[in-house]
C-alpha cells in the first residue's frame, strides 16, 4: 500500500471504539492486507519491531546469515542511523536493555552522549544570566560527545557472533545505494529546512544541487556516511573516535567555535548499569535508570496506580484517565527535583520506586478535582531510601530479549553534518538544565541536579523496558518522543498488563500525557469521547489536542508464540520467523 494512501486511511479511521472492558478507548483500526503485514507479525523463532522497514529487513538478514540477537540489534541500529537521519545516527547515543538466554534479569547499557570537558553550567546564558534562545538546541554548542558507535561496537564485541563487517553490511549498502524519501522524513526535512540550509555539509546531503530540498519520493544517497560506516566496520570504535573521522569532527568544531576535542572523543566510554526494577501486579518490570529518568518514573507511575481498580473504571473512562494523568503530574514534579546523572549527583531511585512512597503520593490524588499545578511540590523520596529518537525491540524463543532507544534528540539534531563524514551531530546539550526552572524543547522543567558539568550525561526520558513473568521475558517495549516516552510506555504497560488489551490495541489506543508544566492534559486528536472530555474538564483538566509523537515498538511472548507490533501511527514494521 503506498505511504500516502496508508496515511490517509490512518488519519480518516484513526480512532474506533474497542470492545468489552475498554470500549471507551478509541484505537487505530487493524486494517487489512499490507497494513497488518507491516505493523503486526507472529513467529516462533524470533521477532522484532523497528521504526524502519529497511532496518527490520537488516535485522532479519543478519539472523538468516547465522547471527544472534545481538548481531541483529547492532545491524538494526546502524541501519536506523541511515534510514532515520532525523531521529538517530552515529553522532548520537542511547540506551539498551539486554538479556541473553538463561539470564534471570537484563543488564542496562548506557551509551548516552556527555558534555565536553570545556562545557560549564552557564554556557547558554548571557551576561545577565538569561538563557540565550536556541543556543542549546541548534548549532555547534548544542552537541554532546557522541556515544552510539562506542556502545554498539562494545556490545557487539562482548556478545555478538558474526564479524562486524558482516553485521554492518546492510547499513553500508543502504547508505551507498540510497532509498526513497518516505513521508515522515519529508515532513521532518521541511520542518528543519532553514536549520539544515545554514550548513554546507548538511545541504550536500539533504538538498538537490539546485538548492531545493529533497522531497517525498526523491532518492537519498549518503556516500560519505557509507565511507564512515566502512571505517567503523574495519576498525571498530577506533574508526570513529580516532583517525580521519575524529579529526574531521574536531575540524568542524573549530570551524564553528565548538567545544568537542580529540581528548573528549578518546576518553568517551559506554557504561554498564543496573536497570531499575519494580513490580506491578505480580509482574517484574525492568527499565533504564539514571541518567535516564524514564524507567524510574514509569515504575513510580505504575506504583501509584497499582491498587486502583482501573480495569473496573475502563480504559478511556473519565475516572481512569483522571487517575493516570494525576499520577503523571506527580512523577514529573519529582523528575524536575531529583533526577540527573547518578555519577555526578545523588538520585534517590530506591525511594522514588518504593511502594511506600507511591502510597504517600497516591493519597494526594482526589477523585473529584485535579491537583493544582502551582501548589505541587516534590515528595520526600529520600526518606524512603535504604542505609526526532528511535526505538526497536527484539525477542527470540530461547529467552533472549533486547530493547533499545537511540537518538540525536530533535529533528536532525544540531543540524550540523560533520564535513565529509555524513555524520549528523546531536543536540543533546538541550537535555541539560540550561538554568534551574527553565524548560527545554520538550517543555521539561530543568532542575539543579541536571545542570551542565564536564563529562556529565544529560537527563533523558528514554525508557527501554522489559517485563518478566515467572522469571521469563513476557514483553519488551519502548518508544521515541522526549518527555512523552515515559508516559506512553506506562500507558502501554497499563493497557496490556492491567486492562488486558491485546497487544495491537495496547499500542493503538488513544494516548494522553501530562508533565506538570504546562498545566495541560495533552490528548491525541480527535481525542476521547465527548462525554469523557466534558467530565475531565469539569474535574479541572485543561485538555489540549496534540500529536504526542510516540511510536511504541513491542514484542510479547504469548503462549509460545512471539507477537510483534510496530506502532500503527508510524512507518515501522514488525517481522519474524
Amino acid at each position: 500500500m503506498p505511504h500516502k494512501l496508508f496515511l490517509s486511511l490512518l488519519m480518516s479511521l484513526f480512532f474506533i471504539s474497542a470492545c468489552s472492558h475498554f470500549e471507551n478507548l478509541p484505537t487505530v483500526p487493524l486494517g487489512e492486507g499490507e497494513v497488518i503485514n507491516e505493523h503486526e507479525a507472529f513467529g516462533h523463532k524470533y521477532m522484532m519491531a523497528t521504526q524502519g522497514k529497511l532496518s527490520t529487513d537488516a535485522g532479519r538478514e543478519i539472523l538468516k546469515r547465522g547471527g544472534n540477537l545481538v548481531d541483529a540489534a547492532v545491524a538494526i541500529s546502524f541501519a536506523l542511523s541511515v534510514e532515520r537521519p532525523q531521529s538517530t545516527g552515529l553522532g548520537g547515543g542511547g540506551f539498551m536493555l539486554l538479556a541473553l538466554p538463561g539470564w534471570s534479569s537484563p543488564i542496562a547499557l548506557d551509551f548516552r552522549e556527555e558534555a565536553p570537558m570545556k562545557a560549564h553550567e552557564k554556557m547558554f546564558l548571557n551576561q545577565k544570566g538569561e538563557v540565550i534562545p536556541n543556543l542549546s538546541s541548534e548549532g555547534i554548542f548544542s552537541g554532546g560527545v557522541p556515544g552510539l558507535v562506542a556502545g554498539l561496537t562494545e556490545v557487539h564485541q562482548q556478545f555478538g557472533k558474526l564479524p562486524l563487517k558482516m553485521v554492518m553490511s546492510p547499513a553500508i549498502r543502504m547508505a551507498k545505494n540510497g532509498f526513497f524519501v518516505y513521508p515522515y522524513l519529508a515532513h521532518c526535512l521541511k520542518e528543519t529546512q532553514e536549520l539544515l540550509g545554514k550548513y554546507p555539509a548538511s545541504k550536500k546531503i539533504f538538498f538537490h544541487q539546485d538548492g531545493s530540498l529533497l522531497r517525498e519520493g526523491d532518492l537519498l544517497v549518503q556516500k560519505d556516511l557509507a565511507k564512515t560506516l566502512e571505517l567503523i566496520a574495519e576498525k571498530g570504535k577506533n574508526g570513529f573516535y580516532q583517525g580521519k573521522v575524529a579529526e574531521k569532527i574536531v575540524l568542524t568544531q573549530k570551524k564553528y567555535g565548538g567545544l568537542i576535542t580529540l581528548n573528549d572523543l578518546n576518553q568517551y566510554r559506554p557504561r554498564t548499569r543496573k536497570p531499575v526494577h519494580g513490580t506491578f501486579k505480580g509482574y517484574d518490570i525492568y527499565s533504564m535508570g539514571p541518567p535516564s529518568s524514564g524507567g524510574t518514573h514509569v515504575i513510580e507511575i505504575l506504583n501509584i496506580l497499582e491498587n486502583d481498580p482501573l480495569k473496573e473504571f475502563g480504559a478511556g473512562s473519565a475516572m481512569s484517565v483522571h487517575q493516570v494523568a494525576e499520577a503523571m503530574k506527580l512523577a514529573f514534579v519529582d523528575r524536575a527535583a531529583y533526577m540527573g546523572d547518578a555519577d555526578f549527583v545523588s538520585v534517590p531511585v530506591k525511594g522514588l520506586i518504593s511502594k511506600e512512597y507511591a502510597h504517600q503520593l497516591r493519597e494526594k490524588i482526589r477523585p473529584n478535582k485535579t491537583l493544582e499545578v502551582s501548589s505541587l511540590q516534590p515528595g520526600k523520596a529520600s526518606s524512603y531510601e535504604s542505609p526526532e529518537t528511535t526505538h526497536f525491540t527484539l525477542m527470540s524463543s530461547d529467552g533472549a530479549v533486547i530493547s533499545s532507544t537511540q537518538t540525536i534528540n530533535g529533528y536532525f539534531g544540531s543540524g550540523i553534518v560533520i564535513g565529509d563524514t555524513g555524520v549528523l551531530l546531536n543536540n543533546e546539550m538541550d537535555d541539560f538544565a540550561t538554568k534551574v526552572g527553565e524548560q527545554n524543547i520538550y517543555g521539561a522543567v530543568g532542575g539543579e541536579k541536571n545542570l551542565i558539568e564536564p563529562k556529565k550525561r544529560p537527563l533523558s526520558s528514554m525508557s527501554p523496558s522489559i517485563v518478566y513473568e515467572n522469571n521469563r521475558p513476557l514483553l519488551a517495549l519502548g518508544t521515541p518522543s522526549g518527555t512523552r516516552i515515559l508516559t506512553c510506555v506506562a500507558q502501554t504497560l497499563l493497557n496490556y498488563l492491567d486492562y488486558q488489551m491485546p497487544l495491537y490495541e495496547s499500542l493503538a489506543s488513544v494516548r494522553f500525557h501530562h508533565q506538570w508544566h504546562p498545566d495541560e492534559l495533552w490528548v491525541e486528536d480527535p481525542g476521547l469521547s465527548v462525554e469523557v472530555e466534558k467530565t475531565l474538564t469539569d474535574l479541572g483538566h485543561h485538555i489540549k489536542r496534540k500529536n504526542l509523537g510516540c511510536r511504541i515498538q513491542a514484542v510479547a511472548l504469548e503462549k509460545g508464540t512471539l507477537h510483534g507490533v510496530s506502532d500503527p501511527r508510524g512507518e515501522g514494521t514488525a517481522g519474524g520467523e
